[in-house]
């Protein structure tokens, strides 16, 4: 990296995992004058939850809602409890991150601090939303239902979305996609997606992009947060747009 380079450095799904995201950045050693960006789903299924929240929200960073962050909001409308929404939260994976806040009184401020999160970053030659886009629709009409929750739609597009920006996600681990090994990040039709699926058995990646240099970096939260560094090329499977729904399918997901 040359010397004074700003770096845009992109940051996937941590859920909870605290230790890992903090040896990544160690890793990463974030200057200044770069800008961090996560992609939502700080919370969820990983132990520290609550930590990661406050740690984001008290950094320069910037930060996506996921649609992790969405269910723990509508789990807790206007502070108060709305339990059929709760039940749905607590089986996503919230179980994990009420026992990551504890008695400690923050959880009022983290979900003031959610509302407040956007749904999608246009940095130029860069658009960051957490799950993709309808390729069927117009940016204008499109709602949080997409840019938090769409998957085989937006993957199964064989053109991209936009003639001039690169989408870059989250959301959808890496693996169910075809031919993507545990790991690997995926590359589509002007999108890449950087979930490699950090909580799950299978992979335990944990994966931030300088975008900049075009280097991952990963950590393996399942391996005692064991660290590699990537060129990106070397790190990303292309996939073909017109296997992905069977893919999925076959997977049962």
């Amino acid at each position: 990296m040359s010397v004074g380079t700003q770096r845009r450095i992109i940051i996937g799904d941590v859920h909870g995992h605290y230790d890992g995201l903090i040896t990544l950045l160690d890793a990463i050693a974030p200057g200044t004058d770069d800008q961090v960006y996560f992609l939502g789903d700080l919370i969820d299924r990983g132990p520290a939850s609550a930590k990661v929240v406050e740690f984001v929200r008290t950094s320069p960073y910037h930060c996506l809602l996921g649609n992790h962050e969405q269910l723990m909001l509508e789990a807790f409308p206007n502070g108060r409890i709305f339990m059929p929404a709760l039940q749905a939260w607590l089986y996503s994976g919230g179980r994990a991150t009420v026992a990551s806040y504890g008695d400690s009184g923050i959880l009022a401020e983290h979900l003031d601090w959610f509302r407040t999160l956007p749904l999608y970053l246009d940095l130029g030659d860069l658009w960051l939303v957490h799950a993709g886009v309808d390729p069927r629709k117009k940016l204008e009409t499109q709602t949080t239902q997409e840019f938090c929750w769409i998957r085989d739609e937006f993957h199964c597009s064989n053109q991209p979305y936009f003639p001039d920006k690169l989408i870059i996600t989250g959301h959808t681990i890496t693996f169910t996609l075809p031919k993507v090994a545990p790991g690997e990040i995926a590359r589509g039709c002007g999108w890449l997606d950087i979930d490699t699926g950090a909580y799950h058995p299978k992979s335990g990646w944990l994966t931030a992009l300088d975008i900049t240099n075009r280097r991952v970096y990963q950590v393996n939260v399942h391996r005692d947060n064991a660290l590699r560094v990537l060129p990106l090329d070397e790190a990303t499977t292309q996939i073909e747009p017109n296997q992905v729904h069977t893919y999925r399918q076959a997977l049962k997901l």
